[in-house]
This record gives C-alpha cells, sequence and structure tokens, in this order.
C-alpha cells in the first residue's frame, strides 16, 4: 500500500482545516462598498487561521483610511495600479507587488487608475471574512459589476466595524 512508503501520510490531522480547491471564477462573490469580492477561503474552512479574498476594485474604489486590531492585512496586487497609504507613506501597487500591514497600523487603498484592479487580500488570523458577509451583498456570478455604495451601505461599515476590531480613521479636521 503506498501509504506504508510515504511516512506524513500516517499522520493524523491536527486540526480542522478543511482541503479547499476553488476553480477560477467559482466561490462566493460580494459586493461591498462598492468593490467586488471573492471568499477563496473562510476562517472556517481554515480553522480561524486566515482568510483569503480575491478583490476587484473598480477606478475610484477602495475603502477609507481605517485600521485592524485583530489581524494583520496583506495585499498581492495581480492585475492594474492601487495606490496604498500607509501610515502616512504612499505606496504605487503594481502587478506584483506584496504589502503587509501590521495591526493597529492605518492604512487605506484606492484605485487611482482608470481600470479595475485585481488583488488577493489575506487576514491573519480570520474574522475579516465574517465582517464582509455581514457588510456585503452576495452577487449572483463572478461577472456581476460591484453595487456602488449607498449612504446607507457606508452607514452600516461605520456601525458594524468596531464589532470586528476595526477602526474607522476620521478625516484631519482643517
Amino acid at each position: 500500500m503506498l501509504r506504508d512508503f510515504l511516512p506524513f501520510a500516517r499522520l493524523t490531522p491536527v486540526s480542522n482545516v478543511s482541503f479547499i480547491h476553488r476553480l477560477s471564477e467559482s466561490g462566493n462573490i460580494y459586493s461591498a462598498v462598492g468593490d467586488r469580492y471573492r471568499l477563496l477561503a473562510s476562517g472556517k474552512e481554515t480553522s480561524g487561521a486566515y482568510c483569503l479574498l480575491e478583490a476587484t476594485v473598480p477606478p475610484g474604489g477602495g475603502p477609507p483610511p481605517h485600521y485592524h486590531t485583530r489581524e494583520e492585512e496583506s495585499f498581492y496586487v495581480i492585475d492594474g495600479e492601487i495606490t496604498f497609504t500607509v501610515d502616512g507613506k504612499t505606496i504605487v501597487g503594481k502587478p506584483g507587488t506584496f504589502v503587509q500591514i501590521p495591526r493597529t497600523v492605518p492604512h487605506a487603498f484606492k484605485n487611482n487608475s482608470d481600470q479595475p484592479v485585481q488583488m488577493l487580500i489575506q487576514c491573519v488570523p480570520a474574522g475579516f471574512d465574517e465582517f464582509l458577509l455581514e457588510i456585503a451583498t452576495e452577487l449572483p456570478s463572478a461577472d456581476s459589476p460591484p453595487i456602488p455604495p449607498t449612504e446607507a451601505d457606508i452607514a452600516k461599515l461605520l456601525e458594524t466595524a468596531p464589532k470586528y476590531g476595526i477602526h474607522i480613521v476620521p478625516p484631519p479636521e482643517h
């Protein structure tokens, strides 16, 4: 039997992490405050270790400045150009750019170009995915455009964020 020749095959799983396999354009698709997200790995599937999202950010899209108190957030730019603001520093992310942001560090991203941006977002540990599910609207397909944000969407985000340890940074007063 093959298992007799593979010492690692006799190991007993020590967690509830699921095997995950998503085909291109599969998985649940959500619109949250004008951006589109595909949930690639949820906290439930990773036993809370992380969550992984594919984000499509349309021109002008991106969240307000904020910080997380419960997770580190990482970004990997797949396509397009996105501007990150991290603790007051500006980083222009092009394909292949990786950015990791520690907890409590204020940050934002914005698509200042005229083309959509596609990137991966990973949060360690998981939890951001639950926030997203609470504020987002599920879209019927991967081809569906994100829904432009309404005042009610923004109010829901502002009301829900603190429950998940996410703090929106108010704009500076002039």
